[in-house]
Parts: C-alpha cells; structure tokens; sequence
C-alpha cells in the first residue's frame, strides 16, 4: 500500500522543505521486532537432538507417526508440565492427591499467564538471530528459521489480546512456547556446532527435524485466532505458514549420502595417504572447512562436545576426520597456517562471513544495502542502483517492471535499522551509507551559533514581536539546510519552541509549530522533540490553531511517526480524532496532511481501533465517492489497512461499502482495484460473510474479479482469486440451498396432493356408506307402519 502525492502537492509542500518518508513501510516490515545479540553457547548436539522430542515421542519412528496421527498434544520440557501432564493422563488417585496437584497446576498457571507471550517474542527473536547456516542442511534450517520469523505478527497482535488468556489458548500458546525451546537448540546446532556431526549423524538429524515440524504443525492447528483477537490479514499468514509445516511434515527430505560415504571412507582408510585428494577436496568445500579459520572453529566445537559430556567415540572419530582434512587443506596452501598467525580471528575473511538474508539485498546488485530506500511500487533497493536505474532512462520498476507513477525514493528507515541489528548480531561493521559521508550536516560556525543563540534570546523574552520575529526566522533557517537544523537543535532550540506551542499569538503560533516541522527532518531532531513533550502542543494546535497552523501540524505528527516507538506515543496523545477532523473538513492540504499522518500512525495495530471509533470510515468512504477531492488513492490505502482490524471491518461492513468498493474495482487505477479487492477480502470472511457476497455478487464484481485476477498487480491477482474462491464457494452453497428449496418444495406438493387424493377417497367412501344405509332405512320404516293398527278398527257401532 502506498501513498503517493500529485505534483501540485509537491510544489506546495515547497516553502515547508520536507519529504513524507515513510509512506511506503509495508506492515510486515514495520511489524519486525529488534533481533536481540546472538547467544554463542549452545547446549551440547546430543542435547539438542534430544530437544527435539517432548515427553510423549520415542526415538522411534513408529513413535512420530503415531504422534502425528494424534493430533496436538501437550508436549513440554518442563519438569513441572511434564509432571502435570502425568497426572493428567493417570487414573484417579486419592482425592486429596489430585486436589494438590490441581492447585499446584492452577498456581504454576497463574505465575505464568502474563509471560508466555512475551517469552514467545523472546524465543522468536533469538530464532531470527540465528543466521548462518554453513552445512549441508543448510535448505533445511533455513526454511524453518524463516517459517518461524513469519509468526512475529500473530505474536504481537497476542500480546494485545485481553487478560486473562482462555485456557485453551493459554496452553496452545505453551505448546508452542516449547516447541520453539526446540527448534531453537536445533537452529543454534546447525549454525555454530560440528559440521563433521551433523552429516555423521544425519538420520538423528533428520528425525529431530520431522519432530519438531509436526510439533509446530500440531501446535498451530490448535491456536484460536479468535481468542487471541488476531486480525484477518495475520491469520492468513500464519493459516500459510501452518500449511508449510504441514507439507514439510509428510514429506521426508532426503540427506547427501555421497557426503556421508565419502565421510566414512576417510575414516575407514588406512592412512591419509591412500584417500585420493579428490574426494577430501569434495570433503572440504561440501563441509565449507576451506580456510584456517574454518578449521580452528570445528576444532574448538569438537573440544567443546568433548568437554560438554558427549560421547568419546563419535568425537574420536570426528577429530580423526578433521585432522585428514586439516592435513590436506594445509598441504594444498602451505602459507595458510602462517597467515592464520597474524591474522585477528575477529577479522572474518569473505569465505567465513554469515549468509546475508534476502532482504537484505539489493535485488540489482544482490550486495548488502547500505542506504536502502523504497520506490513508489513499493520495492526496496540500494539508492545509489536504483538512481543509475532511473537516470539511465528507466520508469519501470526492475522488480515488478511495473510502470513507475513516480521516481520518488523514500528512505527505508526500519530496513537500514534491521540491516544495523543484524550486522550488529553478526560481528560484522555495519554498512556506511555513502550519503552518509557526503550530506552529513557539517558543524556551524561560531557566527552560525552565535546568530542562532541571539534567535533563543528573544525568543525566550517576553517581547511578543520579538518572539513572533525569532520564531520566523528560525523557520527560515530551519528549512534552508541540514546544516541549519543540525545547529538550531544543538543549540537547545527545540525545548523553548515546544513552550510556545500554546501562545495565543497566531503568526507566532504558526512559525512555531513549521519551525518544529522542518526541524523534524534532522533524525536527531525527532527524539529532541518527542522528549521535549511536543505531542500534546503539536495536537493542541491541530485542534484549535489557524488552518495553516494546522496543517503544519498535522505533517508534524507525520515526520514523527516515522520512528515506530513515536506512533504509540502520538495515538496515547488524542492526536488521531483531530486528525480525522482535519481529514473531514480541512483544506485540501490539510486533508492530504492528515490522511498521510493517519496512514502512518494505523500501521500500528493499537491505533487502528482509536481511529475507527474517531469516526475515519465514513469520512474515507466519502472521499472514495467523490473523485474530485484526489484522496481516493490515500483513502482506499487507509481502508485496507483499517480492514484487517476487527472494529475497521465491522464499521467498513455497517457503512455499506460493498457498492463504492466494486465502483472502484470497475473504474479505479490498478493500486486502486488492488486495495478495494484486499478490503473485500476482509469483509468477506467471517459472520457477515454470505450477505457481503451475495450484495457483492448482485453489483456484478464476479467478471470484474475475473479480469482484475488476469491483468491486476502481482498483490491484486492474488486478491482477486482469493474473492473468487469464497465466490465460488458461496455461489455452489446458494445453489445447493436453493436445491434444497425447490426438493423440500415438491416433496410438499406431492404430500399435499396424496393428502387431498386420500380425502377425495375418504369423502367417496362416505358417500357410498350412505348410499348403502338409505334403502336400509326406508324398509325398517315401511315395516313399522305396516304393523300400525288401522283407523276403522277404532270406530264404535
């Protein structure tokens, strides 16, 4: 999602010099957590193969598959859940036992339910820390490493989760606590143990690797998105992820047995003088024990296992094995052992430094970035490649090759920060930008300072036109350079300005606050003002100051939130309901101002619920039916990231949006169709699900999905099938349901009609007794009057 700006916003935003970084963060970047230092000592290999199993699973590996039919256990490395497990599983003891055990559960529970999820995060960043993968299984725990990085989102939205946790997933979410205590020994095995171990023990290897995969499989299939509160466009994420374990769980990956063999004939060889070079140099580059280096550290792994308590033989025999390759490296460059003597082990040639993740690479030079920035698609690349990309004529991105809208370049602030922690984690110097070098602010002069410091005195006077007159000319100043901010904030300016935010005087009012916005440009600058407690002067202005005033603003809270830390702190402020004012009715700069500043601050997943409840949805979808105000592009891209929350989509689906959403989809540019088909996504997955698709079917959106899954962006097509699908889904049960309607409503008619057919029977049934009982009747009749005496009878003589 991307926010992009007309060249008539640009060169309005002229007089205020600064740049709307930031815009383009994508959620998953911005979601990363900091990668804490990487811990060197690991528990021993046998250890951490033993890691791999819980309580319940056997060596075996009849044992795993019955485990894995089973379905989610409660697997634990904890003397005290192991113990509570047991329990469990036991028959009934005394009442007084299983009472205490009871209570001793409930208490160990208790002591915990406020940690799990921070532990989670914890064990997930010790996981994304662990990096270089040198061995032959390096596809193996690399596909794992990143599956589980790729669980940091639904962990942070878990942590927002209301308290307490539902005991189910409570107890999911401990399962996967020590399902990941596992993987990790596993990662830390494979990236500073004994690459000589691994490959001897490779079915150990392997099966620890099915284990902890179904363990993880298992313990996600039993996590409820909907206790935890977790937002539908993580689910999605994670619902991939569980289906990767799921597939890695059926599927066994095969070791290199040339490897091994060739492993076992060093070992089996009489002397290293009879193993033909070959097959020690396959040995060498295969186990990457290339250089001095290489070898000292397999050489003190193996010291270590042998210290640690593991097996003596298996650590004999892999000291004899890497003697024979040490004796072959050493023969085949005699001078290595010499240059290993006067070189710092701290300085890691080339062949020994981590593998740098993907990320982290420019995709043009596929180097390590050192000044990453983000084009207007949304792609990140090293600023010093893309900018030869485009001043050789190009407009597309290299990429996607999608045509460019714009040859903007937005620093990529939180990648160049992730790119530091890693190196950082590492060992390695962090990568110098070379702008760095060349548009560093230089120091001021004494003059500088001097003029800067006569500007504080009269701003700190009590001289209203002095005040207003310093506080202009800093603004002048503060816009002109970087040298000047630089300068205006060593000199202590940015306190005394914050303490005029609240002055009544207008002009002074608003040189203050574009004084403050163009010093936000300076990095250092944004942390002076935050802890100068700018944020709630910053929004008493963009409540209650002029429109310029505050518009200024509003581009103030912008430039802040840049910095992630800073968006917490500028939703606690009330800044997002006077934002969303200005978005309703402010001018068309101040609107521009606040949908960008909104954009950047619901990033975060605790402002998205504070920005609903300010009333932003009906606002945008306003903005999205009248196309002359130019905000349907920011509009469309605040809705998409509003709709993954549940109080965002709640209020999209009560706003009746379906029919501006498929009017954009029809009409829209191709980022447009992209973010109206990511919000219909959203709507169209949960309770309000059928009636969203049938109002969506009824605007006519099936052919206009078809075509958008043909011809739309890389993210639009995959939106686009995903509508179709439920599409499909729906449509098939609609037709099923009406199916059903039309038997259930024969099967009626035909009762009816045997109903009225057995009356028709019934009422000619009768008419035939009565036919019968008639003649009957009149015989009885006449034969009663026949024995009546007659009249004359009765006359006298």
């Amino acid at each position: 999602m991307t926010l992009t700006c007309g060249t008539g916003l640009r060169a309005r935003m002229a007089e205020r010099s600064y740049s709307r970084r930031g815009r383009s963060l994508s959620l998953s970047r911005l979601l990363q957590i900091p990668f804490p230092t990487l811990r060197h000592h690991a528990r021993s290999p046998a250890t951490a193969l033993r890691a791999g199993r819980g309580p319940e699973l056997s060596p075996s590996s009849t044992a795993m598959d019955e485990e894995a039919k089973s379905g989610p256990k409660s697997d634990t490395n904890t003397n005290a859940a192991a113990a509570a497990e047991a329990a469990a599983a036991a028959p009934l003891s005394p009442s007084s036992s299983s009472e205490a055990a009871e209570r001793e559960a409930k208490v160990e529970g208790a002591a915990e339910e406020g940690e799990v999820v921070e532990r989670l995060v914890e064990l997930v960043g010790e996981i994304a820390a662990i990096s270089d993968f040198r061995n032959p299984y390096r596809r193996q725990f690399c596909n794992l490493s990143r599956r589980i990085r790729l669980l940091v989102p639904m962990l942070e939205e878990a942590k927002e989760a209301p308290a307490p946790l539902p005991v189910a997933s409570e107890a999911a979410l401990r399962r996967l606590r020590e399902a990941l205590d596992a993987a990790g020994e596993l990662l830390r095995l494979g990236s500073s143990g004994s690459k000589i171990f691994l490959v001897l023990e490779r079915e150990k290897i392997m099966k620890t690797f099915q284990d902890i995969t179904a363990r993880l499989e298992q313990t996600l299939a039993g996590i409820s998105f909907d206790e935890l509160n977790i937002s539908d466009e993580v689910r999605e994420q994670v619902e991939l992820v569980h289906a990767q374990f799921k597939r890695a769980k059926e599927r066994s990956d095969s070791s290199d047995d040339d490897l091994f063999n060739d492993l076992m004939f060093v070992y089996n060889s009489s002397s290293s003088a009879s193993v033909d070079p070959d097959i020690l140099r396959r040995l060498s580059e295969k186990l990457q024990l290339i250089t001095i280096y290489d070898l000292n550290q397999e050489s003190v792994t193996l010291h270590e296992m042998a210290s640690g308590g593991d097996p003596g033989a298996i650590v004999e025999k892999m000291s004899m094995l890497l003697k024979r390759i040490k004796n072959f490296v050493q023969t085949q460059d005699p001078e290595m052992g010499a240059q290993a003597s006067t070189t710092d082990v701290s300085h890691k040639d080339n062949s020994t430094c981590p593998s740098i993740p993907d990320d982290f690479r420019c995709p043009i030079s596929l180097d390590l970035m050192k000044d990453p920035v983000i084009v207007a698609t949304g792609q990140t690349y090293e600023r010093g490649c893309i900018e030869r990309w485009l001043e050789a004529g190009h407009d597309t991105c290299p990429k996607t090759q999608q045509k460019l809208p714009n040859k903007s370049l937005t620093p990529n602030y939180v990648l160049r920060s992730l790119i530091t922690q890693w190196c950082e984690a590492n060992g390695i110097e962090p990568p110098k930008r070379s702008a760095q070098l060349s548009n560093a602010p230089k120091p001021c002069t004494a003059a500088e300072h001097n003029n800067v410091v006569e500007l504080l005195q009269k701003l700190s006077s009590q001289n209203l036109e002095d005040q207003r007159g310093a506080a202009g000319m800093l603004r002048q100043l503060a816009k002109r350079s970087a040298e000047n901010r630089a300068c205006i904030g060593d000199a202590g300016a940015i306190p005394i300005l914050v303490s005029l935010l609240s002055t009544t005087d207008i002009s002074t009012q608003e040189h203050v606050v574009t004084a403050l916005l163009n010093l936000s440009i300076y990095e250092e600058n944004k942390a002076r003002i935050i802890t100068s407690g700018a944020v709630p002067g910053i929004v008493h202005v963009l409540k209650r100051g002029s429109m310029e005033a505050r518009e200024n603003s509003a581009a103030t809270l912008f430039s802040l939130s840049i910095v992630d830390e800073n968006k917490v702190t500028i939703g606690a402020s009330g800044a997002i309901p006077a934002l969303v004012q200005l978005l309703s009715n402010g001018s068309q700069r101040g609107k521009k101002d606040a949908a960008t500043a909104l954009f950047n601050l619901c990033i975060y997943q605790g402002n998205k619920g504070k920005a609903v409840r300010a009333g932003l949805v009906p606002i945008l979808l306003e903005l999205l039916t009248v196309t002359e105000s130019g905000m349907v592009d920011e509009g469309l891209a605040i809705l998409a990231i509003l709709s993954g929350h549940p109080e965002g989509k709640a209020a999209i689906g009560a706003a009746s949006a379906i029919p501006v959403l498929v009017g954009v989809i029809r009409n829209g540019s191709a980022r447009n169709k992209e973010n109206a088909a990511a919000v219909m996504v959203h709507l169209c997955n949960g309770e309000q699900q059928q009636q969203h698709l049938a109002e969506a079917q009824e605007q006519g959106i099936v052919s206009l999905l078809e075509e958008l899954a043909e011809s739309g962006t890389d993210r639009g097509k995959r939106k686009a099938i995903q509508l179709l699908e439920r599409m499909n889904r729906f449509l098939k049960q609609q037709s099923q349901a009406q199916a059903q309607a039309e038997a259930m409503a024969q099967a009626h008619a035909q009762a009816q009609a045997q109903a009225l057919v057995q009356a028709q029977a019934h009422a000619q049934a009768q008419t035939q007794a009565q036919a019968l009982v008639q003649p009957q009747a009149q015989a009885e009749t006449q034969v009663e009057r026949s024995l009546l005496p007659t009249s004359s009878s009765h006359i006298p003589d």
